[in-house]
């Protein structure tokens, strides 16, 4: 009896193997193929769409892809300067950002900062959802890793300026020139894109024409370190 329940223990684990194993090469595939293509929908706005239907059955999500080239260089700037100042020096990492929002969560006693890069946070919208665990944070790392290994650093900054949620329900870059400031993504303007840049955080809280006294310190703040910022 020992034996055949030993035989069922293993049998189990080697099937859980063998299953993250297939997962990580579909992970895998599906990197490779978007550093060529664009995808339709991320796992986030997946879920944003589901939690909009609970309220509204016939909720939809906005968003448009537009390449690169269509997207104002203020804004790559922008976020740059505001989410991953060192994007263009790291592989997917920045130990020192995750060593200084290590530093400040135990002052403060509680998760007040995270040291996500944009390779991470692309990952998470790509893949998964907004869910704290340990094995989420693991799964993200191993997306990030494929990402750098697939992606020039110019097609991952493509993907997350299209991907990430600037309202409630309004995804991508686009969409979010739009319906905060009535223009294309071509068109922003060096305080607008700031303004959205300061956004990412907490891109529900803000409507169109929305202000606050943080939202202003935080674009003033973007603005001037937009101008160290060089993006391909």
């Amino acid at each position: 009896m020992l034996r055949g329940l030993w035989r069922l223990t293993w049998g189990t684990v080697l099937l859980a193997l063998i299953a993250l194993t297939l997962l990580q090469f579909w992970f895998f595939a599906c990197v490779f193929y978007w550093s060529h293509y664009n995808p339709e929908s991320t796992a986030f706005m997946r879920s944003r769409l589901e939690t909009l239907r609970e309220d509204k059955p016939g909720a939809k999500i906005v968003h448009g892809f537009v390449p690169y080239e269509r997207i104002s260089p203020h804004l790559k700037r922008a976020v740059v300067a505001s989410e991953d100042a060192r994007f263009f020096e790291h592989d997917g990492f920045d130990w020192e950002g995750i060593r200084k929002a290590y530093e400040k969560n135990m002052r403060e006693g509680e998760v007040v900062a995270g040291g996500s890069t944009i390779t991470q946070q692309l990952a998470k919208n790509l893949f998964l959802t907004g869910e704290r665990a340990f094995w989420r944070k693991a799964q993200e790392a191993g997306i990030t890793v494929m990402i750098e290994l697939l992606m020039s650093k110019r097609r991952i900054l493509e993907l997350y300026l299209n991907v990430i949620e600037w309202g409630d329900g309004v995804f991508g870059a686009e969409a979010a020139a739009r319906y905060h400031f009535g223009v294309s993504a071509a068109q922003l303007a060096p305080e607008q894109a700031a303004r959205l840049a300061a956004m990412v955080p907490s891109p529900r809280r803000y409507g169109p024409g929305h202000n606050t006294a943080y939202l202003q310190r935080r674009t003033a703040t973007i603005l001037a370190r937009m101008n160290a910022v060089r993006v391909p």
